[in-house]
């Protein structure tokens, strides 16, 4: 039958919102707006995403994407419509293309429902849109308000756009070089009926700085808390330094582990992991791994952070309770909240630290090592 694929087109070079970074890889709830395209492209009869990117986006692309499991990208052109036209192209040497829906990474949210009408109407048609009426009163306006239009009849058409592959790849040949407002004119021209199906309000384009505060708040509203919770202990030795926090501890022992054994981050990570319902720190980083051994304990808390990140949520605060008869950790206190803070991208009133003693009772009360504890508040934004 052949495989579905979602061409979606992320070559823009600019940017309406201001700066220099083009919008499909600006950041909504911590994650690039081309991200949320891609993980919204899901569905069962979807085999593969396959992505154009402009000129020079690689890097940029390579931080969006993570370790999504893609395709390499395509390099678009000039032109959305040579964009697109090339992204067709790579898919035709790719070879096995039955259907492809041509989508723009500035619409990032679409929905199941979208996905399954766009695909039950190719089962009739060559070619599927999703549109919404237009319910807003029409008129003609060069600086001054003119004539109004009437609305009968008009709509307002949106991606992604649905066709077989042959047809649309077909069409995109025969047009020419001049532009073209998206792709269902291109089949138009070439003669394929273009069936409509109901569109969404939630997949207007994001064009200016307004819509980007729209979606922003729209994540906002549907973050909800989770806590998680971590435990990690560690035997002195010695002849090894003594890492708490991510700073260096002066001290006659230090931790015994696999990496720098740092008891704190530890328990940071396995509480954060906690949250996001990610597995423990040994699931991530396997301790009998060689590459791992002495490492610096502030990689696993950054991956940490980076889950929650590619999750759209946010870490909101952090409390670490370390258990040691010694040394004494009030004089480091406060170094270890501002590494921690720089780790986490937290403000340094959100990440609280305090130690306490066990009374010289069990392990820690004998001075044989260090425990510590950790509670991790993070707002993930619910499946949409």
């Amino acid at each position: 039958m052949g495989r579905t694929v979602v061409l979606l087109v992320a070559a823009g070079s600019g940017s309406r919102t201001g700066g220099d970074l083009p919008k499909q890889y600006r950041a909504i709830a911590g994650k690039a707006l081309l991200a949320h395209a891609i993980d919204h492209a899901r569905h069962s009869a979807i085999d593969t995403v396959q992505v154009v990117i402009g000129e020079g986006q690689k890097a940029a692309y390579a931080a969006a994407v993570g370790d999504r499991p893609l395709p390499p990208p395509v390099i678009g052109g000039a032109t959305r419509l040579e964009s697109v036209r090339n992204g067709l192209e790579a898919l035709a040497k790719a070879g096995d293309v039955a259907r492809v829906f041509i989508h723009d990474a500035a619409r990032p949210f679409v929905y199941l429902e979208i996905w399954d009408r766009l695909i039950h109407a190719l089962e009739d048609a060559e070619a599927a849109v999703p549109a919404l009426p237009a319910v807003d009163t029409m008129a003609r306006g060069h600086g001054t308000l003119g004539d109004t239009v009437s609305r009968d009849g008009l709509i307002r058409v949106q991606t992604p756009q649905a066709f077989r592959f042959e047809a649309i790849l077909r069409a995109h040949r025969a047009w020419g070089s001049e532009d073209a407002t998206d792709d269902a004119q291109v089949a138009r021209a070439a003669g394929i009926e273009v069936a409509l199906v109901t569109g969404d309000p939630r997949l207007e384009k994001l064009t200016y700085e307004e819509d980007f505060a729209r979606a922003e708040a729209a994540f906002a509203v549907r973050l909800v808390s989770r806590t998680g919770m971590g435990f990690d202990v560690h035997a002195f030795a010695r002849g090894e330094e003594l890492w708490l926090g991510g700073i260096i501890i002066p001290h006659d022992r230090g931790l015994k582990g696999h990496s720098d054994a740092d008891v704190v981050l530890h328990a940071l990570t396995d509480a954060i992991l906690g949250a996001i319902a990610g597995g423990d720190i040994g699931d991530h980083f396997l301790p009998s791994d060689p590459q791992w051994r002495g490492a610096s304990s502030s990689v696993f808390l950054e991956h940490a952070r980076a889950l929650v990140e590619a999750k759209g949520g946010r870490i909101e605060h952090v409390d670490v309770t370390i258990i040691c008869e010694a040394p004494r950790i009030g004089p480091y206190r406060d170094a270890m909240r501002e590494r921690i803070a720089g780790l986490l991208r937290l403000p340094l009133e959100r990440t609280s630290i305090k130690a306490t003693t066990t009374e010289r009772l069990g392990f820690t009360g004998r001075g044989e090592g260090i425990a510590a504890q950790a509670v991790a508040t993070v707002r993930l934004a619910e499946e949409i």
